[in-house]
């Protein structure tokens, strides 16, 4: 009762990498509240083959729902499985990836509960909030924060009355960290024919492909993105350039790819790829707080800018000040006459 729940996305028996992050948040979350962690995972065929890629961070109970039905992923089923647990536990928290499978089930699931759910959140924590107009104080509530209004402001969202508070979080948002190779948890097999009548399963999955990524953005050690600065698409080239100099994959911002200057694929920021490079070289991007809430966690980050007062300067650790016309055919030269 009144647990942190993690909802588990399973590709085959493997748990994405999303759901390891969420695990690690989680954790941190029902520590602070003084509550168990518990995760959810359905599929087909997956008891005994994804315990070891759950429990270790810090579940205190897993409960796996286990048929051929629930594989690969339909929406009622799987709404099905959450809603009828969840009414039976009544969580306080509930946590998924804001991916394909994540923005299906979490809006079914929080309108079937009459519960709130807050899309894309770049930071979850536990604090208080006082109602002035209804006169009420609220503890240990779970503060949802997200850029709002096209990233020009940080929104903390609050559900004071409804349960469970579920809030969606991108893939790379956080970080996944193993509490304990050896951590033991309880693992419940549940009879999935008590949760999901048969009509659920009205939706057959006949044939399935699923694409993989263009680029790795995410696994890069080194990233280069353009912002609108950059000027066209042909600008772009010059990035591309750079990155095989590099051995770097190329990232835009959202203003680039609203012009038509890279691929939305590689957007990064709140409503693109969260990427955690060792190395982030940012050209001609403004830094709004969309596109800041995607790379913040570089290791270095590299500004190449004509403005001096581009808000992204405030948080790099180099800035060049000059065109993007300018500074980076100069990179490309160094870099080609340096890496013979």
């Amino acid at each position: 009762m009144n647990n942190v729940f993690v909802y588990c996305e399973l590709e085959g028996t493997a748990v994405a990498e999303v759901s390891q992050e969420l695990l690690t948040k989680g954790r941190k979350l029902a520590n602070a509240l003084g509550v168990q962690l518990e995760a959810v995972a359905a599929g087909a065929d997956i008891t005994g083959k994804i315990e070891h890629q759950i429990l270790p961070y810090g579940v205190d109970r897993l409960h796996i729902f286990d048929a051929p039905g629930l594989s690969p992923y339909t929406s009622l089923p799987h709404t099905a499985v959450m809603v009828n647990l969840f009414k039976e536990e009544q969580p306080q928290i509930c946590l998924m990836g804001a991916d394909v499978v994540g923005r299906d089930l979490g809006p079914r699931v929080s309108s079937a509960l009459h519960s709130g759910l807050t899309a894309d959140c770049t930071a979850l924590e536990i604090g208080e909030h006082d109602d002035k107009k209804a006169g009420k104080h609220y503890d240990n509530l779970l503060y949802q924060i997200r850029p709002a209004f096209g990233g020009n402001i940080v929104a903390t969202i609050v559900n004071p009355e409804n349960r469970p508070q579920m809030a969606t979080v991108r893939s790379g948002v956080m970080k996944a960290e193993v509490l304990d190779p050896a951590y033991k948890g309880e693992v419940i097999v549940h009879d999935v024919a008590k949760y999901v009548p048969e009509t659920e399963y009205v939706v057959k999955v006949i044939d399935r492909h699923v694409e993989k990524a263009k680029n790795n953005l995410k696994g890069a050690s080194i990233v280069i993105a353009g912002g609108y600065g950059m000027g066209s698409r042909e600008g772009f080239d010059m990035l591309y350039e750079l990155a095989r100099e590099l051995h770097a994959e190329v990232g835009g911002s959202r203003a680039a790819v609203d012009a038509g200057f890279c691929d939305h694929d590689l957007q990064i920021g709140q409503t693109g790829v969260t990427v955690r490079p060792k190395v982030y070289i940012a050209c001609g991007i403004s830094g709004a707080i969309q596109h800041i809430a995607g790379m913040k966690e570089s290791g270095i980050i590299i500004s190449v800018n004509s403005d001096p007062n581009a808000p992204i300067n405030a948080i790099a650790d180099y800035v060049i000040n000059g065109t993007v016309e300018e500074v980076v055919p100069k990179l490309i030269k160094y870099y080609k006459q340096n890496s013979k």
